[in-house]
């Protein structure tokens, strides 16, 4: 279904742009269903030269589409969807929200009550079609929940979860990449110190990260068990793991997901 549908979407930041690399990324998807928005067109020449449509006009972008994908700032949300309602059809026309804190409930009270909303949340992975996307959804049917998780399983995984797990879905699959890159920044500073230069650090800490990740889906194994594995007794494993542990490792990254869950909540 996703590769006859039309999609705009308006706002092309980071997390627009990626998701618009991962659908032209996707066999038999054609540029010319996409059409892509931002005050500064000048930066989206790249799609330009692959027959995406690119425009500032958010009104004329969502004219005859089936998806319109909000990439804005939560600011910028009502005031977009109070300019484009007028040309929206609310019984065929999808509104997917990218938005962090901003409700179904408010998406509605900028369009019509009859809008067929959803609210997704992926990551810049989605830019290598490795995105985990999180979303739910109101007025929708199953063919329509069915068009959404295609399309973003086309840029990784999709999970539908209740409204109300939007905001830790935000801080566990979006903010958890810089989490998990800023752990990496540390091991590779690590491997210098030990004797690495910083390219052969960095494709051992990459591949060794990827590794890790590989072994839980494929296994379907729990971090620990996986752990038990590769730490013998009076080695050197499981003396690293105990200093991270007396300084705070777990603790640290528990506290930064809660505290980035608190900054949402307010």
């Amino acid at each position: 279904m996703i590769l006859q549908a039309k999609i705009a979407v308006i706002g092309c930041g980071n997390l627009g742009t990626a998701i618009a690399r991962g659908l032209l990324s996707i066999d038999g998807f054609k540029a010319k269903n996409l059409t892509l928005t931002k005050r500064n067109i000048s930066s989206l020449k790249e799609f330009e030269e692959q027959g995406v449509a690119i425009t500032s006009n958010n009104s004329q972008a969502i004219q005859g589409v089936d998806i319109v994908i909000l990439g804005v700032k939560p600011y910028n949300v009502g005031p977009i969807l109070r300019e484009i309602r007028a040309n929206l059809d609310p019984k065929k026309q999808i509104i997917v929200s990218l938005a962090t804190g901003v409700t179904i409930s408010e998406i509605l009270e900028n369009t019509t009550s009859e809008s067929i909303a959803f609210r997704a949340m992926p990551n810049i992975a989605a830019d290598i079609q490795e995105s985990i996307t999180c979303i739910c959804a109101k007025n929708a049917n199953s063919d329509q929940i069915a068009l959404i998780t295609q399309l973003f399983d086309s840029i990784g995984q999709t999970v539908e979860i209740d409204e109300g797990l939007m905001e830790a879905a935000t801080v566990l699959g979006a903010c958890g990449i810089a989490y998990v890159l800023r752990f990496m920044r540390a091991m590779i500073q690590g491997g210098i110190q030990i004797g690495f230069d910083s390219t052969t650090a960095s494709r051992i800490v990459n591949q060794t990260v990827k590794g890790a990740a590989e072994l839980m889906i494929q296994k379907n194994m729990h971090p620990e068990e996986a752990i038990d594995k590769v730490t013998t007794p009076k080695g050197c494993t499981i003396v690293g793991l105990n200093e991270m542990e007396h300084q705070g490792f777990s603790s640290a990254m528990v506290k930064g997901v809660l505290a980035s869950f608190k900054k949402i909540e307010k």
